[in-house]
């Protein structure tokens, strides 16, 4: 073994240092006749550095492959986001008529309550100032006048037991139009 690193030693000592041999099969001669069973190991090494060199190909070509791939996968994926998204906004437009109907309708219940409310409100004070009235003047009204008045009590009371009746109503209504209007924006 010393003879082959003596051997390498002098084929290398006429190149200048860093350089390597400028024929490798001339090295290999050299070192064949020196050592004759070295071949085999010259053989598997030449296989296992073919083998190496298949290798790294492989993988610089499935690279290159990957690369491809994925810049074309990116130019997908963006033009897919973008037909989705303009897709989204067309969708949305159409159920904007929707919304947009439920809105009102739920607008307009509100307001009809509201002034359901203030109607309510007031015939509730006029029907306290008629039972203080009632109260009040016991004996000053003849029987016929304290009758219509009573009448007249009676009347607001079922305006508003009927208004009663109405505001509930409106605020189920309401209600329902509140969770149509959530169902729809989800």
């Amino acid at each position: 073994m010393r003879w082959l690193l003596l051997l390498l030693g002098i084929s290398f000592a006429g190149m200048p240092p860093g350089c390597s041999p400028t024929n490798r099969d001339q090295l290999a001669r050299n070192v064949l006749r020196a050592d004759p069973s070295f071949v085999q190991v010259l053989q598997k090494h030449r296989e296992l550095t073919n083998r190496i060199e298949t290798y790294q190909r492989e993988l610089a070509l499935k690279r290159a492959t990957i690369d491809r791939t994925t810049a074309q996968l990116r130019k997908d994926l963006a033009t897919a986001t973008e037909a989705a998204r303009r897709k989204t906004a067309e969708t949305r437009k159409l159920m904007r008529p929707d919304r947009d109907r439920l809105k009102l309708a739920l607008s307009m219940a509100a307001q009809e309550l509201r002034a359901k409310q203030a109607q309510r409100a007031g015939l509730g004070r006029s029907m306290a100032k008629l039972r203080k009235a009632i109260r009040n003047t016991e004996g000053t009204w003849t029987a016929q006048e304290r009758a219509k008045y009573e009448q007249q009590l009676q009347e607001m009371l079922s305006g508003a037991t009927r208004l009663d009746q109405e505001i509930t109503g409106m605020k189920s209504h309401i209600r329902l139009l509140q969770m149509e209007l959530l169902l729809i924006k989800l």
